[in-house]
């Protein structure tokens, strides 16, 4: 069997051109779930029963689901509604696009809640009472101390949570859309030259997720740098 890599050369810049649809992906829908996260991790530590409960059925349904599921659900489940069809949201749901984006935001949004629940969980209960202490209230105590201190501890975690989704951004090409693997499995079809191509997409995924944790380091140790580390798990995706 012979490799023929120069047809990684001829069609590289249609690889980059679903590199840069990957990357609109995940960074769409890891900002979009971080909005979405934050309020689920703040009701999910919370006493009250009635206010924890639906965030925690939330959370267990999209990390208890596949993903793929998830996108063909959005993508294939919302036209079966003629309701949706009729709808102002039909523009938006009939492209595959904005359909990887809700299915990817949902997802994540379930995982980055846990992640920062952990990391607010994290936090030593000295610091909290201090907080108690010199007389804050509950919203000073979370946005002068607790959030800004839980950023710190869920860098790590969060990093991987990005990587894991860039990772998971493959799966959009289900759904016809040319990100990375979309554009690579149609030059396949052209050139019947599956290793060559493959090897190419597989090393543009490597060189981003070098780029996100050498990002995630320099980040990670401004922000740290007066703090000690501490560190959570990362919930497994599947």
């Amino acid at each position: 069997m012979d490799l023929d890599f120069s047809v990684v050369i001829e069609y590289f810049p249609r690889l980059l051109t679903g590199m840069w649809t990957t990357i609109e992906l995940v960074i769409l829908s890891i900002v979009l779930g971080a909005i979405v996260a934050l309020p689920l991790a703040l009701a999910r530590i919370s006493k009250n029963r009635w206010i924890s409960s639906l965030p925690f059925a939330y959370i267990f349904f999209f990390r208890g689901t596949p993903l793929l599921v998830q996108i063909f659900l959005v993508y294939y489940g919302a036209s079966q509604f003629e309701a949706v069809r009729e709808s102002f949201l039909w523009p938006v749901l009939r492209e595959p696009f904005w359909c990887a984006i809700i299915a990817f935001t949902l997802n994540t949004s379930a995982y980055t809640a846990e992640i920062f629940r952990g990391a607010i969980q994290a936090i030593p209960e000295g610091e909290v009472e201090a907080c108690k202490v010199v007389g804050m209230t509950k919203t000073q105590m979370y946005r002068r101390v607790l959030l800004p201190r839980a950023f710190g501890i869920v860098l790590p975690a969060y990093g991987n949570e990005i990587i894991l989704m860039l990772k998971a951004s493959a799966l959009a090409s289900t759904i016809t859309l040319l990100d990375l693997t979309g554009m690579a499995r149609t030059i396949i079809a052209r050139t019947y030259t599956p290793i060559e191509i493959f090897v190419a997409a597989g090393v543009i995924y490597l060189a981003i997720s070098m780029v996100v944790i050498y990002i995630f380091r320099l980040v990670e140790k401004r922000q740290n740098r007066y703090l000690g580390s501490l560190s959570i798990k990362v919930p497994d995706k599947g």
